[in-house]
């Protein structure tokens, strides 16, 4: 195997690239990476000059199946299931999704530039000039869930109220944070500032996908398969990819790169937490009716009220229907002692239920969602905090009240 490579090239001449570039020959198969930066119309350009060239036999993208889906599909949100959503426990990644959605909507109206302009363009291009499109990215939802894995549970709150913070909390975008979106993508400049200093952060946000990219070309454009692949990816990917493809590529990529996708299980305590707090607050009520039925009455009551009244609190936060605030409040004591149902799930089926979205909901959620108050606004948008909301607010409910049943009875003890 011989590998050669180009020099990156800074600005642009005639007939030539503005962006970084490099090519690694592996065999009879030329890679040439293009490093483009998100928020560019130059990086745009840069692509469909390459692909019009004519020297390209297949052209590989810095996209994921569910990003391209929502790239060639502007209906896409509109065909998503809310229910299916809330059933299958994905409403955090929903949400999450459309935050970053958020910050790339507000760079695009701000700088006149929309973010992936470089990846449109080589859809569009790929699909004029009749060649291959690969999808090389790992699903934004796998990254995310190995980013949570990796990162000790202590510091997930700050990274969570980072990304939410950074997102949605003011309306200008900073000229720093524009400037980051041209090395990486939302995803990266949204956690830039911790992932430098954050190796746990760093490995699965950036090193695992240039690896992970590679090994996807290893399977869909193996040396010899075309003659001269395209790679359009983010200008930050570029170095990681290089150093991957001028080592040996695996023949077998599949083992290695399924083992990048695989997201780890919770671990056996936080799993039986739930349970474990069930058996506790039965407890609780039994040592209580135990010593006076009375003081069992007490104990059940303070269960059902700190609960209830903080669930439905918290669906009132998110301005849900009377009606769902008080089917939550009602929910959320029995819900917090059966682990297979959450009070979320019935505050969000109550809103669904109540106040369907419309089309104009699904059409207007991009753009509602960068305003703060847009969350509100949007029937979606704002049946998944009603979802959030009910969530954690039953969390701290059966927290708090737990912990008042624990006091009760230790000092009913003495």
């Amino acid at each position: 195997m011989t590998n050669s490579q180009d020099t990156v090239t800074e600005s642009r001449q005639e007939g030539s690239i503005s962006g970084p570039h490099r090519i690694v020959e592996v065999g009879t198969t030329r890679y040439t990476l293009l490093g483009t930066a998100h928020v560019s119309a130059e990086s745009a350009e840069d692509v469909r000059h390459l692909i019009r060239s004519g020297e390209f036999d297949a052209v590989a993208i810095e996209l994921c199946d569910a990003r391209h889906r929502h790239l060639s599909d502007p209906d896409a949100l509109a065909k998503m299931d809310l229910f299916e959503v809330f059933r299958q426990g994905k409403a955090g990644m929903v949400a999450a999704n459309l935050a970053l959605g958020a910050f790339q909507q507000r760079v695009a109206e701000q700088s006149g530039i929309e973010p992936g302009a470089e990846m449109r363009a080589a859809m569009e291009e790929a699909a004029h000039h009749g060649l291959p499109l690969l999808l090389v990215d790992r699903d934004v939802g796998i990254t995310l869930k190995r980013i949570q894995a990796s990162v000790p549970w202590w510091q997930r709150t700050s990274l969570i109220t980072g990304l939410l913070g950074s997102v949605m909390s003011r309306q200008e975008v900073t000229p720093e944070e524009i400037e980051r979106l041209k090395e990486g993508d939302v995803l990266e400049s949204t956690f830039s500032e911790f992932a430098a200093e954050s190796k746990a952060l760093y490995t699965p946000l950036i090193s695992e996908r240039d690896r992970y990219m590679v090994l996807r070309l290893a399977e869909q454009a193996p040396p010899g398969s075309y003659r001269n692949v395209l790679i359009v990816i983010g200008a930050g990917h570029m170095k990681g990819m290089v150093e991957h493809l001028e080592a040996p590529l695996p023949t077998e990529p599949q083992e290695e790169r399924q083992a990048l996708e695989v997201t780890p299980p919770p671990s056996r305590l936080w799993k039986a937490l739930p349970w474990l707090i069930t058996a506790l607050v039965l407890i609780g009520f039994t040592i209580g009716f135990s010593r006076s039925p009375d003081f069992g009455w007490q104990l059940v009551t303070e269960w059902f009220l700190i609960n209830g009244v903080l669930s439905g609190a918290a669906t009132l936060l998110a301005l849900a229907h009377p009606v769902t605030v008080l089917a939550t409040a009602l929910a959320a004591p029995l819900t917090s002692l059966n682990p297979t149902i959450g009070a979320g799930f019935v505050a969000a089926g109550v809103e669904l239920w109540l106040r369907k979205p419309k089309v104009h909901d699904f059409a207007t959620l991009r753009h509602d969602v960068t305003a703060l108050k847009g969350w509100w606004r949007n029937r979606v948008s704002r049946t998944l905090l009603v979802f959030l909301f009910a969530t954690l607010g039953s969390a701290a409910g059966t927290w708090i009240a737990g912990f008042r049943i624990a006091g009760a009875l230790l000092g009913s003890g003495n």
